[in-house]
């Protein structure tokens, strides 16, 4: 119990963070909103735990290090926009699963602890962790703490972002609701890219 109320602060934060929009809220809403729960749940358990291993890594200060060369971090940045607005580019032109030419599919497990290491806000957001919320343990024994507090709510945030946008996809019968939606959601996912480069 003593472990939990020293941990309330950085579950606190870490909550916000994980829970407001950035690439994997929209990423889930969306997939949720265009193949459905059940086909999303890969994508879903692979989130919590490839933030799991950043916040374990920035704990460990392997993030700040990185970060803090500058030609690596130049070339992260570059590639991690890059990428992103390739996914957002591809999530405006998707079509609804089953009727579209090309029907797409979700993001495997693999796939979805492998874009976090691109993440700009989740960097941001374990890097701060990491950084302001210890509580005086080993680096080892704050790593797991990092790894407990952000896979487990992480998993609570995916659950919800994924069945809202199943619980979406009622209002998106018409194709131009379709659009709508996808556009919206592509422009807000090319436009968290712009946060790699503060």
């Amino acid at each position: 119990m003593r472990m939990i109320g020293l941990s309330l602060p950085l579950m606190v934060f870490a909550f916000a963070g994980l829970f407001s929009p950035g690439p994997n809220v929209l990423l889930l809403t969306a997939s949720g909103a265009r193949f459905g729960f059940r086909a999303t749940l890969p994508h879903l358990l692979g989130v919590p735990v490839g933030t799991g291993l950043l916040a374990v890594a920035s704990a460990l200060g392997v993030g700040t290090a990185l970060l803090a060369a500058p030609a690596f971090k130049l070339s992260f940045q570059i590639a991690a926009a890059l990428w992103i607005i390739w996914l957002a580019w591809k999530t405006a032109k998707a079509g609804r699963a089953g009727r579209a030419a090309d029907p797409g599919k979700p993001f495997t497990f693999v796939q979805a602890i492998l874009f976090q290491a691109v993440n700009p806000k989740l960097w941001a957001v374990t890097i701060a962790a990491a950084a302001g919320f210890g509580i005086g343990l080993s680096p080892q024994a704050e790593a797991v703490r990092m790894f407990i507090v952000f896979t487990g709510l992480n998993v609570l945030v995916c659950l919800f972002w994924t069945a809202a946008g199943q619980a979406l996809s009622v209002l998106l019968k018409s194709d131009t609701m379709w659009r709508v939606f996808m556009t919206a959601m592509a422009a807000l996912m090319a436009a968290s890219s712009v946060l790699i480069f503060l």
